[in-house]
């Protein structure tokens, strides 16, 4: 299917930004070009009750963080909470660029939210920002009390790395014998396997996005030590051993995503072990669609749906 008409204008009204490959770009000028680009879309606050920016002690110095607290937050009651990482590669994106899409699963699910900036690369490579992504949800599970949070209603999710980063920090949790009860995963578009070269890469290689197939390499080399990093399952979740013992997920994937096919079989491989899986597949829509509300009403459907799947596990 080709793109939907809706994302075909905005894509076109993106490249009168006059916006450069990523793979162009040093990290540091592709981290502003991102945070311009998702200003430029002007897209309305989404209003939460509460917003504090804070630090958590994390392996290699405070982690910032941005907490979330939905309308009538606080008293005794304890809420559920997601713990989210944004996409961007492990090298780009931001609690900024990212914003948005924390207030919407804050305010329509009714939960607290833990937007996570973990260290990227280059400037500390892997595996800093798996450290720091497991650090926060174990912090936040420790201190649950504190926050007005249930330690045993924490869900981890991102989009694109950070999808990556919560399949991850779930695996670690469940490994880890002193690990946090993670209650669910919302994984959308998860960057599986940074070898690349699945089947969708050619199909929708150049033309469908800003994620190209010459991404890939670019976040690869910036973000890893050396290629035989990529047989590590903390970097690549598709090698993992098993995915057995794992929380119930929401997967949501685009169809016109260099991602999608190992995507597609991140959702076989999670219900063949025996994981309950939602796999949902947005057709005509590209990656990083999820951050693109209001502009693509697709994008307000994916979110009204993580938002309702989470509010449902973490209630």
């Amino acid at each position: 299917m080709a793109m939907k008409p809706q994302l075909v204008e905005l894509l076109e009204a993106m490249k009168a930004l006059g916006l450069k490959p990523m793979h162009e770009l040093s990290p540091v000028d592709a981290r502003a070009q991102m945070e311009a680009g998702v200003k430029a879309r002007n897209a309305p606050i989404v209003e939460v009750g509460s917003v504090e920016e804070s630090t958590i002690p994390g392996p290699g110095g405070d982690i910032p963080v941005r907490i979330y607290r939905p309308d009538g937050a606080g008293g005794s009651r304890s809420l559920g909470a997601l713990v989210y990482y944004h996409g961007g590669g492990h090298v780009i994106g931001s609690l900024d660029t990212h914003d948005s899409v924390a207030r919407a699963m804050c305010r329509d699910a009714n939960i607290v939210v833990l937007s996570v900036d973990y260290r990227m690369g280059p400037e500390a490579k892997f595996p800093a920002s798996v450290d720091d992504s497991y650090a926060a949800v174990k912090w936040l599970s420790d201190n649950a009390g504190a926050m007005g949070v249930d330690a045993g209603r924490i869900a981890v999710g991102g989009d694109s790395a950070g999808g990556n980063l919560a399949l991850v920090v779930a695996l670690m949790a469940r490994d880890d014998g002193d690990g946090p009860a993670i209650a669910y995963q919302l994984l959308v578009y998860p960057v599986m396997d940074y070898t690349g070269g699945t089947p969708t890469y050619e199909t929708y290689g150049k033309g469908h996005g800003p994620l190209t197939a010459a991404s890939i390499p670019y976040f690869r080399e910036h973000y890893l030590n050396s290629d035989e990093e990529l047989a590590d399952w903390r970097a690549s979740p598709s090698r993992a051993a098993s995915f057995a013992g794992l929380p119930p997920a929401l997967l949501i994937t685009a169809e016109c995503d260099i991602l999608n096919h190992e995507g597609r079989a991140c959702g076989k491989r999670l219900v063949a072990d025996g994981v309950a899986c939602e796999h949902v597949n947005f057709e005509g829509m590209i990656h990083g669609f999820f951050s693109m509300a209001p502009m693509l009403d697709d994008a307000i459907a994916a979110q009204s749906l993580a938002a309702k799947r989470l509010k449902a596990a973490l209630s």
